[in-house]
């Protein structure tokens, strides 16, 4: 079961460098005691186990209420974005500045158009 919503209070983020360097500048990062940090930058050599391993991680924490993740990096991990069904933390796709965002990719758009029947 997912934790209190209360607990909740990191985004994390999956993105290209451009798009996380953003989101740090924001003021999002966090590195835990740990040494666990809320961020993946996904360049092209980035395999995509280890992008599947940090999708796996953040939506396992509890301590991240969001998880945003750029489009084409979701691309790469599709079957796993699509299985993913918690409310928290909430799963968002995100346009990269060399990407732009496509709604008939985004799973999450894909389902609330189903609830509303569109």
């Amino acid at each position: 079961m997912a934790a209190p919503s209360q607990d909740r209070n990191l985004l994390a983020v999956i993105g290209d460098e451009d798009t996380v360097t953003g989101m740090l500048l924001a003021g999002i990062g966090n590195v835990s005691q740990n040494q666990k940090k809320n961020f993946l930058v996904v360049d092209s050599k980035t395999q995509v186990p280890t992008i599947e391993a940090a999708f796996e991680e953040f939506t396992q924490r509890k301590d991240i209420a969001i998880l945003l993740i750029n489009q084409h990096v979701a691309e790469k991990i599709r079957p796993m974005v699509d299985k993913y069904q918690e409310p928290f933390p909430a799963l968002l796709e995100i346009p990269s500045k060399d990407h732009p965002y496509d709604p008939s990719k985004d799973s999450i758009l894909k389902r609330v158009q189903k609830l509303f029947g569109e």
